[in-house]
């Protein structure tokens, strides 16, 4: 250990050498170069040459179907101290101000979009997967970047905000008139009195159900387990409101936002890996599952003995998810926006191209061809690999759910058995997801107008069409979006089990262009920086800053965060399943540290 312990002073010490050669900033101007934002201290990192601000001004905006609640409600909204809650742009949980559209006073991600004639509030992909980073005072844009973002304490804050304006008749009639105008009479504002009640109920469940006491903080969220609550908690009960509150956990699996370039190329997807990708289908797979649980209406209706209507009061806006998929396969990593010392960098690539045993990287995270997807694109293979990080997530995949209004709800060919009364959680969140896709896809209705049965003359189910009519083969690969989880009853013995999955608890390794602006690291967030990481687990720093405040030389979060941060509480290896564990991935730990240096020129480079 002491050995151990001299590296890590040694290492520090050359970091600390060579910070002066990675102050000076480069020529912000020409191909390939930062760009200034619209406002000055704003520099967009150059992302290739494929990404403009165009496609950035849609990223940043396009609706994908979440309907959070009504626009005029949020505008009318207040904190407890009176202020308007979209003050600053909710720069308060992190999110960040649109310079391109500053007309509109909403965050980066927050889109608007008509729902029975009335425009409603939602959160695209932009809102987590935009990063922002500071540096001598001026601030960085990576597009697809992990967002710094504290999503927990905005559902908590809107939460006793509404119960706030509920609970106070004062504070409802101002809200009322701000809503519906000075003029407005008893009877709207009892109707407005019922609607955001009848909206407060389901968002109170979720809220007070889900969020852990020992908070996500910024830059991590535990999004399978939110996605979970919101289908299974929401969406699938019985009318009136769909709620099977039974559904709900506490959400405290949580992980870092990933980012988005590359995210497209990848042949696996999701942090556990388990989800096949690479084609549009796969992409639309990914995305309709996020909408569902970010805010997406979908309230699935059975119809009498013939199946299941998964477009009924579905909100996925498919053509805008298409289209930022399209968008994902043209952001580019960003390019270092500061000096590099190029003779570092190329000893640091001989060092990643080593076998793993010698301290090297490329064998789980160097650039080798997937498994085929499409004729469109070719594919990054994604190693699935147990390198002994925290096991929470894992855990997760296997938990149990009420499966209400979709028991026994099957998709021949794709999805074929059926649902039983408890069901695995992801096994629902499969059947929801495919089926929303194969009726979207098929033409059997959308959202706004479609009404399934099996009367006469009526249109037919997806099962009765699914039946009757050859699936192409393009269609019929959905099956591997989702893992099937298998219960105890289904088989012999033992806990449920997810089929092909990995031995132990496996994670994703992805390519790691880009990997720079991506902090902090692992699937949960528990290590600040890549010099961090390169230290053995019990040598990794057991609490830290999370903020914007950015340390070239360390690569990652700096140790002082002057704006908006909070403090990580990170466990060890005796608490691998804390969901905030810093233990594994124990690569590169033993490297003399001129060679931890010369990886960490290597991995700024690419």
């Amino acid at each position: 250990m002491a050995k151990l312990k001299g590296k890590g002073i040694a290492l520090a010490a050359t970091l600390l050498a060579v910070v002066a050669g990675c102050n000076t900033p480069p020529d912000n101007n020409g191909p390939g170069k930062p760009q200034p934002a619209p406002g000055g201290q704003l520099v967009y990192t150059a992302q290739g040459d494929a990404w403009n601000n165009n496609l950035r001004q849609q990223f940043y905006s396009q609706d994908q179907g979440s309907r959070m609640l009504p626009l005029s409600w949020m505008q009318a909204l207040r904190q407890a101290n009176g202020t308007p809650f979209l003050a600053g742009s909710l720069s308060r949980y992190g999110y960040l101000p649109n310079e391109l559209e500053p007309g509109t006073g909403l965050p980066i991600g927050f889109s608007v979009a008509s729902m029975n004639g009335e425009d409603y509030l939602g959160m695209t992909c932009s809102a987590c997967h935009t990063r922002q980073i500071t540096y001598q005072g001026t601030s960085y844009r990576l597009d697809g970047g992990p967002g710094i973002v504290d999503f927990q304490q905005m559902l908590a804050d809107m939460d006793a905000a509404f119960g706030l304006l509920l609970a106070n008749p004062a504070t409802f009639d101002q809200f009322a008139k701000d809503v519906l105008g000075q003029q407005a009479g008893a009877t709207a504002r009892a109707e407005l009195k019922l609607a955001v009640e009848t909206w407060y109920l389901p968002f109170h469940t979720i809220t007070v159900g889900s969020l852990p006491a020992q908070p996500w903080g910024l830059s991590r969220l535990d999004a399978v387990g939110m996605i979970f609550n919101r289908l299974t908690g929401l969406d699938i009960g019985p009318p009136p409101n769909h709620i099977i509150a039974e559904n709900i956990h506490v959400a405290d699996a949580p992980v870092r936002y990933p980012f988005l370039w590359n995210a497209a190329r990848q042949d696996k997807t999701q942090w556990p890996g388990f989800a096949d990708n690479g084609n549009a289908l796969f992409g639309l797979a990914r995305n309709v599952g996020e909408v569902i649980g970010v805010f997406g209406q979908f309230q699935p209706e059975k119809r009498q003995l013939v199946g299941i209507d998964y477009m009924n009061n579905n909100s996925i806006n498919f053509g805008g998810l298409k289209a930022l998929e399209e968008w994902l396969w043209l952001i580019g990593p960003p390019a270092w926006p500061w000096e590099l010392d190029p003779t570092l960098a190329a000893q640091g690539k001989a060092i990643f191209d080593r076998d793993t045993e010698a301290g090297g990287c490329v064998e789980c995270h160097g650039i080798s061809k997937g498994a085929f997807r499409s004729l469109d694109h070719d594919t990054w293979k994604t190693p699935v690999v147990d390198v002994g990080t925290d096991t929470r997530e894992c855990e997760l995949l296997t938990r149990t759910a009420k499966t209400g209004v979709l028991e026994g709800a099957r998709i021949p060919v794709v999805k074929p058995d059926p649902l039983k009364e408890t069901d695995a959680a992801v096994n629902i969140l499969g059947l929801a997801v495919i089926g929303s896709i194969l009726q979207y896809e098929l033409g059997l209705g959308s959202s706004d107008k479609m009404k399934m049965g099996a009367a006469p003359g009526e249109p037919l189910t997806l099962e009765q069409v699914l039946s009757e009519r050859s699936v192409s083969d393009n269609l019929k690969t959905l099956e591997s979006a989702f893992p099937t989880v298998v219960l105890p009853n289904q088989s012999a013995d033992g806990p449920p089990r997810m089929m092909g999955a990995a031995p132990g608890c496996a994670y994703e390794a992805r390519v790691l262009q880009g990997i720079w602006g991506a902090a902090p690291y692992l699937h949960n967030g528990s290590v600040p920086t890549l010099a961090d990481l390169l230290e053995p687990a019990a040598l990794r720093p057991a609490s830290f800053r999370v903020g914007a405040e950015y340390d070239p030389v360390k690569v990652g979060l700096s140790g002082q965060q002057p704006g908006l941060a909070d403090t990580l509480h990170t466990t060890d290896c005796a608490a691998l399943d804390s969901g905030n564990s810093r233990c594994g991935h124990e690569f590169g730990t033993e490297l003399p540290p001129q060679e931890k240096l010369a990886l960490l020129e290597y991995l700024k480079s690419i």
